[in-house]
């Protein structure tokens, strides 16, 4: 049992149905999980050969960098800040919509190959999303139609962190929890992301080749009715090297979100208002609560009794 506590699980993609409680029970106990043998969905060389682009667009002169425009706030391009200097990230606001993607492209003068290499990657990492969203549902038996996920908006952000020798020991992202509803990691060799735990311990979420760390966040925690856990993590410098993400986002639905009907009963009644994504994440900034403590603000009458 112990075993358990201190290390994040591990979903075997091509084990389902097998997989499926342990899959609910990673969501609910950690709000994350390691993913393998998902590469007929995700191809490994389709990985490798985005990395490369991704190294090639933060090489570029930052005024080109720069026409990477925000939609809403953190979805272009930030620059490393005085109080931020080891972070620099670029994005899309949502990669499951290909004139997004061609905008993004366009921005930052990619070349033919990385136009496709982009292109061929959004387009596997929102099958994924998609995939890991119907397991999900068949996990937790629920079969309402307004329960899926295909027209559900998709961020896509770049990370870099430029950790030195004098940075070791500090963090490179605070501790937070993400707003929407599932984040996919590629990550690139260098460790420093930790994962809280349900005792308050730093797990570290070390890189593990050909994998994908998954976790989910405040709008999953919304949408399960308080069942799935938000999982809270930071990045930490723990060596001098130049540490390189590749982070995607299944954020939530266009307009309101709601528990499905199969999730609220007399047993869980209804733990959240009917709220949108916007709204809770803006709170979320409004209130300067990052690690998931805005929820509460959204909580119920009933529920709050």
């Amino acid at each position: 049992m112990a075993a358990e506590c201190t290390t994040i699980p591990v979903i075997d993609y091509l084990n389902f149905p097998n997989e499926s409680s342990k899959l609910i029970a990673a969501s609910e106990d950690w709000g994350c999980f390691r993913l393998l043998n998902f590469h007929h969905v995700l191809p490994a060389a389709l990985m490798s050969d985005m990395k490369a682009v991704v190294r090639s667009l933060f090489d570029l002169p930052e005024e080109i960098k720069r026409r990477n425009l925000h939609v809403i706030t953190g979805t272009g391009y930030v620059a490393p800040t005085p109080t931020s200097p080891l972070f620099e990230a670029l994005g899309l606001y949502d990669m499951a919509l290909p004139a997004d993607v061609e905008r993004f492209c366009s921005q930052l003068d990619v070349s033919p190959h990385q136009r496709d290499t982009i292109m061929r990657y959004t387009k596997a990492v929102h099958d994924l999303f998609l995939s890991i969203g119907n397991k999900l549902l068949e996990g937790l038996g629920v079969k309402s139609e307004n329960a899926r996920f295909e027209s559900w908006p998709c961020r896509f952000r770049i990370n870099k962190y430029h950790f030195t020798s004098e940075h070791i020991g500090t963090p490179g992202v605070h501790l937070h929890t993400d707003s929407g509803f599932l984040t996919i990691l590629q990550d690139d060799g260098v460790g420093g992301l930790e994962v809280m735990n349900k005792s308050g311990e730093f797990i570290p979420a070390d890189p593990w080749p050909d994998t994908v760390l998954v976790n989910l966040g405040d709008m999953a925690k919304v949408w399960s009715n308080g069942r799935f856990s938000n999982a809270k993590h930071r990045v930490q410098c723990k060596e001098a090297k130049t540490r390189v993400s590749i982070t995607s986002f299944l954020m939530g639905p266009r307009e309101t979100v709601e528990p499905p009907p199969e999730l609220v009963d007399d047993d869980h009644p209804r733990r959240y208002v009917t709220t949108t994504y916007e709204d809770l994440r803006k709170m979320k900034f409004l209130t300067k609560m990052h690690t998931g403590e805005a929820l509460a603000l959204f909580h119920t009458q009933s529920y709050d009794r």
